[in-house]
């Protein structure tokens, strides 16, 4: 997987989203032919009112609450699920004309069953009009892309820098550090932030020490 690709796919788990990522799109040509038509890069999709609890062993011991909370910058609306068609791109931060493709949309939003065969047409003009659109069904379904670089937000689609991704995880890691660097962290991007996070406290904690000891040495050679 591509490594902006993994950062973006962590910072949507943290977010609360369900992810597929490097979803491959066919396209049938002539006779029984068929061709990878694009990939898109994530698909993301969040339930409403998803958080995060750490349960407590006993009664009494502290609960932290709400650990999963979502970005504002996502614009998240808690009244249905939320689907993310996302481009990820380590240059500027724009979609992909296949992404943008009515038969791709169609195809991605048949997968994931969002909507009815029926319903697809009124659905994807305004979606790539507007870059999102509600169902009948209540869920949203935007386009979204993550970039280095943001330089447009009129593109018909939300545009996120990486900075702020890589922000908002290492915010999050700080904030609840106390019971994450317990855990067994399984993805690779995330896992490697908490490892940068240990060394960097740890680094701190030595350099407290080294001030502290040599604080002690002329102490001592004072007294002497």
């Amino acid at each position: 997987m591509d490594t902006a690709v993994a950062l973006v796919q962590a910072y949507l788990h943290v977010n609360g989203y369900f992810t597929v990522a490097e979803y491959p799109v066919l396209e049938a040509m002539n006779r029984d032919n068929y061709r990878t038509l694009t990939d898109i890069d994530l698909l993301a999709y969040r339930l409403p009112h998803a958080g995060g609890l750490v349960p407590a062993k006993q009664r009494g011991a502290k609960q932290p609450v709400a650990a999963h909370l979502t970005d504002p910058i996502l614009g998240v609306s808690e009244g249905g699920p939320d689907l993310l068609i996302a481009e990820v791109k380590e240059g500027r931060a724009v979609l992909n004309q296949g992404a943008r493709s009515p038969g791709v949309l169609k195809s991605v939003l048949v997968r994931f069953g969002c909507c009815r065969l029926a319903d697809l047409d009124d659905i994807v003009a305004p979606l790539m009009h507007r870059g999102h659109v509600r169902t009948k069904s209540g869920s949203t379904i935007r386009l979204v892309a993550f970039g280095s670089a943001v330089t447009d937000q009129s593109g018909g689609y939300l545009a996120v820098p990486l900075d702020h991704v890589v922000g908002f995880l290492q915010t999050h890691l700080q904030s609840h550090w106390s019971y994450l660097r317990q855990a067994q962290i399984k993805d690779a991007a995330f896992g490697f932030l908490v490892a940068l996070e240990k060394a960097r406290r740890a680094g701190m904690h030595g350099a407290v020490d080294q001030v502290q000891l040599r604080a002690h040495s002329s102490d001592s050679e004072v007294r002497a």
